[in-house]
């Protein structure tokens, strides 16, 4: 065991404190466990009936569905067939599009397809050197530390954090920097002789217009953007040469320009020779439970199981033919502009709670009371199920059984173990119930006959399922693409050739521009968000358990001790934090490795301490990534307040 800021923290193999906490919930006294109509107990058939009931009253493009990264592999599927085929709506999406989008993006215009890590974890224990670009694991999955036991690590975050901690180097950019320093290293690589000419020339293509761009970053011109000094960047393309492995994470990707960050640093992976090799790659880390296998089976506005995208012929005719069914809408609209769209009636929300984790919440809050139909999903009542005209009390984890695929492509079965109380079904059944009382069939309610036919549906796609079943998961360690029963998967990608057509990785030229919003006089600093170790996403769950809101009970920001003071902030006493888009009520934490120009506050508080009442939505143009992790801010004194 260790301690992170006052807190045990597991050792190698263990459970972090949300894992050994996480059965309070199963048996919780909040737990959902009848449906409600308008906040009333209601019976199944009644619920059912009145939610059906009110959706033919719509046009199907008038009523939407937002799915979660934290649904099993068959949620996710079955999710997205019902949207197209029962609701024959093309407004699906889910809130991972909050989470690893931007990073799903560059992966597939650098490599040809996207996998969170294109290797197993335990590649990491060989390392020499690992980069974690964003990423803050020691609070966010401390069981991956175990992974980094033996290398030396390079921590690139705004903030001191737990895993910078732990670090050999650590670098500390300006928030909304990251895309500059990317192209300072790459620039410091290829200035030290450092990049792998051969590899260059023999696997990838483009290196020249990347390199036009990164020329322009020399270390001096990097440290005046970034803050990180020169001698550090240097430092740090040093420790890279060897056996080293790039990993981002949000902190990189949840920008307006997250995509193009994400490409930086596989550039300077690609230079460095490091992906598709045995002992050095890029990776990403997810962020959701279901990270990877929720965004490959279809409750993404733009994609079809097996990773097939909804405007390609083939997959469409391949997923139509598996389904039965003539014809399928066309790509939607991505989870924030879904969430704020003023042209639907209804909505149905599975596994999240976006009035808390949606950027400029107080807005998605808004459009979501102006609904006709609010339909959520959840075992609990979280904020946004709050809202809802009917809510549907649903399984959790242990009540299931399911497949869930890891940050590395790796399926893993998760077996039922208790029953659930009276009362409450599962997802599948809620589905099942919907789609026969809209006189379509085919959803089955049992996870074992949906993961039969998302194998058919995956057949052929990049992230190939047919090969996998619930037997040989018993057995084996099955990473996609798993394309027959007698292949054994694939644990290592791209170490003979990447996936697009000709087999070379692309780099991808790309420049830094900057925070879509940055600071100017009235809001002089840079707000960025994150998680702390007890909590989780929208803090549902979480602030339901003793234990983890004892730890942590109430919004905090953490400022520089003389940010502070010149804000006329005490310690400990509740400040403001205000942006062009709502204000937080927040207890100031003063913290001297806090840069001066930058605050930090967590999402998973509620009402007037939601972080995302600030945030900005700026969106990616690639990936609709908003902008989450930086956005101009000003403090105040909560006792100015008049």
């Amino acid at each position: 065991m260790s301690v992170i800021d006052g807190q045990v923290a597991p050792g190698p193999g263990g459970l972090c404190q949300k894992g050994w906490t996480a059965g309070e919930l199963l048996r919780h006294p909040s737990r959902l466990t009848t449906p409600l109509i308008h906040g009333e107990p209601a019976s199944w058939d009644d619920a059912l009936d009145f939610v059906v009931r009110k959706i033919r009253e719509y046009e199907p493009d008038e009523v939407a569905v937002f799915g979660g990264g934290g649904l099993t592999n068959e949620k996710a599927y079955l999710l997205g067939k019902f949207a197209r085929v029962a609701l024959k709506t093309s407004q699906i999406d889910y809130n991972g599009r909050f989470c690893m989008s931007s990073a799903a993006a560059a992966g597939n215009k650098a490599f040809g397809l996207d996998r969170g890590m294109p290797f197993p974890l335990t590649d990491l224990k060989t390392a020499d050197t690992v980069l974690l670009a964003g990423s803050n694991p020691a609070e966010t999955m401390p069981p991956f530390l175990r992974h980094l036991e033996g290398a030396r690590l390079i921590v690139i975050d705004p903030r001191r954090t737990a895993t910078a901690e732990r670090a050999t180097l650590h670098l500390q950019p300006a928030p909304g920097t990251d895309l500059a320093l990317a192209l300072g290293l790459l620039h410091t690589a290829m200035i030290e002789g450092l990049v792998d000419k051969a590899y260059i020339a023999e696997r990838t293509t483009g290196f020249d217009d990347a390199w036009r761009i990164a020329a322009q970053w020399w270390p001096e011109q990097t440290e005046r953007v970034t803050g990180v000094s020169a001698a550090d960047q240097r430092a740090a393309v040093q420790m890279l040469a060897g056996r080293s492995y790039l990993l981002t994470g949000r902190g990189s990707e949840q920008h307006a320009s997250g995509t193009d960050t994400v490409s930086a640093w596989i550039n300077l992976a690609l230079a460095l020779g490091l992906p598709g090799k045995t002992g050095s790659g890029y990776g990403c880390l997810t962020g959701q439970g279901n990270g990877q296998g929720g965004r490959e089976h279809g409750q993404k506005a733009d994609q079809l199981p097996g990773y097939r995208k909804i405007d390609d012929p083939a997959a469409r005719a391949h997923v139509m033919d598996v389904w039965g069914v003539d014809e399928l809408p066309g790509p939607g609209r991505s989870a924030y502009e879904l969430l704020t769209a003023d042209d639907l009636k209804a909505m149905l929300v599975f596994g999240s709670n976006p009035v808390v984790s949606a950027p400029r919440a107080a807005g998605v809050a808004d459009r979501l009371k102006a609904l006709d139909l609010l339909v959520v999903a959840d075992f609990v009542m979280s904020e946004t199920a709050a809202m809802a005209d009917v809510v549907f009390p649903v399984t959790q984890w242990a009540e299931e059984d399911g497949t869930m695929t890891n940050l590395e492509g790796r399926v893993i079965r998760r077996r039922k173990a208790l029953d659930p109380p009276p009362g409450v079904r599962s997802d599948l059944e809620l589905i099942n119930g919907l789609a026969s009382r809209l006189g379509v069939g085919g959803f089955p309610t049992e996870p074992r006959e949906a993961f039969e036919e998302l194998r058919r549906a995956s057949e052929g796609g990049l992230s190939d399922y047919s090969g996998i079943t619930y037997e040989r998961l018993d057995d084996e360690q099955l990473h996609w693409p798993v394309p027959s029963t007698d292949h054994p998967g694939t644990p290592r990608l791209f170490l003979d050739r990447f996936a697009h057509a000709d087999g070379l990785a692309r780099f991808v030229p790309v420049d830094h521009t900057g925070p879509a919003e940055p600071p100017d006089a009235e809001f002089p600093l840079q707000a960025t968000t994150g998680r702390v170790l007890q909590h989780y996403q929208s803090g549902a769950q979480t602030r339901r358990i003793g234990e983890l809101l004892k730890a942590v009970p109430e919004m905090y920001v953490e400022v520089h001790p003389d940010t502070a003071a010149r804000a006329g902030l005490v310690p400990d006493e509740p400040a403001h934090v205000v942006s062009r888009r709502g204000r937080v009520t927040a207890t100031v934490r003063c913290v001297p490795s806090m840069r001066v120009d930058a605050v930090f506050l967590p999402f998973h508080f509620p009402g007037d301490g939601r972080a995302n009442l600030l945030t900005n939505p700026a969106l990616d143009p690639t990936s609709r990534m908003p902008e989450f992790k930086v956005c101009a801010v000003r403090l105040e004194r909560a006792c100015d307040e008049s």
